[in-house]
């Protein structure tokens, strides 16, 4: 039976001591990270100034081996003097900050030299106190708690208390159709949560409610325009909670708030409006992701194929008039939900091309007009003189896509979800052999544990 890799994320109810030791071993990641980023910057930046000197290659500082196995041996050597205080935390902290780093500079070497496609990937930048606390654990004691379902188990940190119940993933680990991998914990929105990596039997996935075809048009004004007819509605997440985040933003702008020029520090009061703030983003992002998920739970439940454009949501928010209105959808949310959830269920995942006239294609004879407006929201073909909803004549023609095989469409179909890769090894985490789908997963991605050695 093949496998696939979810994440399970729950929510922590740490205690203040606990809370100290999840950011210490949070900081000890990040000070992994940046004591490595300098050691390897500090070695490339020589050998630039040796080569404006005119030395050969030969002559030249020796580079350094930026793998995770690498950079791990150097820390080793010499963490007793660059931190003394090593021992508080687990050796995880360090090793995946370590790891971290080496697939950022793995990243932005491929991508400078041609080999990775996508956008241009940047040299890696220090972290600061502000950036994004996390730290992850691939060994050692952690999991689910055994005497109930409301704690987890970290290493160096003990059990702690979770917000809501682990019954889920607690069921698949009894049946042993599930293994734990690993174990994220993060800092988000003024709360802990830790995320598990689990590897869980593929079930055979049920059939359609419906069958057949469904094409989907995504808009601001409704959420969705099925091609069955259905109109989905825009909750306008966002724009609901306007009026509480200005009231909030402008107590925050009459509070004194930090200054890096001055060095002055925010007021208690500054700091209070923020979390309130923070809280008032994160109710509405929860809500939002929340009704894309129970979307594409039922389009990827309901139909065999579905249909969608391939959007450029990045130069639609270029809009300013719109670019709030676009952002409040999460369209490129959506389809990441229905790339993942389709590649599960077995189903068909048809992705128009960016540049296919849905809206000026008439669903009915298949004419194109040259132009249609964004004022015009009925549809009238000049050639049969079909007449319908802009959106929902969209919606329809994508699904006309599906079933014709034109070139304009993609047909998406990934073979499951690819695990992480892995820098402890294969069969490294719980002595433990992954199943054949997994290792053989990450043995054509690469574990990244080499001890090969990149020159600038």
């Amino acid at each position: 039976m093949s496998t696939v890799v979810r994440a399970y994320q729950f929510a922590l109810d740490p205690t203040s001591r606990q809370q100290a030791m999840l950011s210490s071993h949070c900081g000890a990641q990040r000070f992994a990270f940046n004591w490595g980023l300098a050691r390897v910057k500090a070695v490339l930046d020589q050998r630039a100034a040796e080569r404006s000197y005119g030395l050969d290659e030969d002559q030249l500082t020796p580079a350094v081996s930026w793998s995770a196995y690498s950079l791990r041996k150097a820390f080793n050597a010499v963490k007793h003097g660059v931190a003394p205080w090593w021992g508080e935390n687990s050796k995880e902290a360090y090793a995946s900050g370590l790891a971290n780093l080496a697939d950022a500079l793995g990243n932005w070497h491929q991508s400078r030299t041609g080999r990775r496609a996508g956008r241009r990937v940047g040299f890696p930048r220090f972290q600061s106190k502000r950036h994004r606390s996390s730290c992850r654990f691939s060994t050692g004691s952690f999991g689910l708690a055994k005497q109930d379902r409301r704690h987890v188990r970290l290493p160096r940190i003990g059990l702690v208390r979770t917000h809501e119940s682990t019954r889920k993933l607690a069921r698949h680990v009894e049946r042993g159709t599930a293994r734990i991998r690993s174990a994220t914990v993060s800092f988000q929105r003024g709360r802990w949560f830790v995320s598990f990596s689990v590897e869980v039997a593929k079930r055979e996935p049920a059939p359609a409610a419906l069958g057949g075809i469904v094409g989907v048009d995504l808009g601001v004004k409704n959420l969705a325009v099925l091609s069955t007819g259905e109109t989905i509605a825009n909750p306008k997440h966002l724009e609901a909670a306007q009026r509480e985040l200005r009231r909030l933003q402008r107590q925050a702008a009459r509070r004194c708030g930090p200054d890096r020029r001055t060095r002055q520090k925010p007021s208690i009061r500054w700091c209070q409006t923020q979390a309130r703030i923070n809280r008032l983003h994160t109710a509405v992002a929860n809500a939002r992701r929340d009704g894309l998920h129970k979307l594409s739970t039922r389009l990827v439940a309901e139909f065999d194929t579905v249909v969608i454009e391939d959007l450029h949501v990045a130069g639609m928010v270029r809009n300013r008039r719109l670019a709030r209105h676009i952002a409040d959808v999460g369209m490129a949310e959506l389809r990441r939900q229905l790339d993942y959830k389709i590649s599960w269920s077995g189903r068909h995942f048809v992705v128009a091309d960016r540049w296919y006239p849905s809206s000026k294609t008439c669903s009915h004879c298949g004419a194109v007009k040259a132009k249609l407006r964004l004022s015009d929201r009925v549809f009238t073909c000049e050639s049969c003189g079909h007449t319908a909803d802009r959106d929902l004549n969209a919606a329809r023609t994508l699904a006309g896509l599906a079933s014709s095989h034109s070139w304009w469409a993609t047909e998406n179909e990934p073979a499951g979800n690819p695990p992480k890769t892995s820098h402890a090894g294969s069969g490294y985490r719980h002595g433990k052999t992954p199943t054949q789908p997994a290792g053989a997963n990450a043995a054509s991605q690469g574990d990244g544990s080499g001890t090969r050695s990149h020159g600038p």
